[in-house]
């Protein structure tokens, strides 16, 4: 099965999470993922939230960031994957120069 997400419209999440500015996504749902491609600005983040539900994995294509995951922040760069399991909290900012452009997928558990 092929995604395109070249194919797909950018739809914009205001205050994801309650993080700054908007969060850029073209995203795939089915029963059993949720498979996003997502761009923030520079400023721009995804809020501190708990994953309650299922676990979720954001591999950085392009830009420069970081992640604060429970307590500790975690830099984020091209080709670094960011994981973060069912039951723990994490955020994702763009504090660099560049867009920030990642792939999440979020398993439905």
């Amino acid at each position: 099965m092929i995604i395109d997400f070249l194919d797909m419209e950018d739809t914009a999440i205001n205050k994801f999470y309650g993080g700054e500015k908007d969060t850029l996504a073209r995203m795939f749902t089915d029963e059993y993922n949720r498979i996003m491609l997502n761009r923030l600005e520079p400023g721009a983040s995804i809020g501190l939230h708990k994953q309650e539900n299922s676990s979720e994995i954001v591999y950085i294509l392009q830009g420069a960031g970081k992640a604060m995951y429970d307590d500790c922040e975690e830099i984020l760069t091209s080709g670094m994957c960011h994981y973060c399991p069912k039951d723990h909290t994490h955020s994702i900012i763009n504090d660099g120069n560049e867009d920030l452009i990642f792939f999440t997928v979020v398993p439905q558990q």
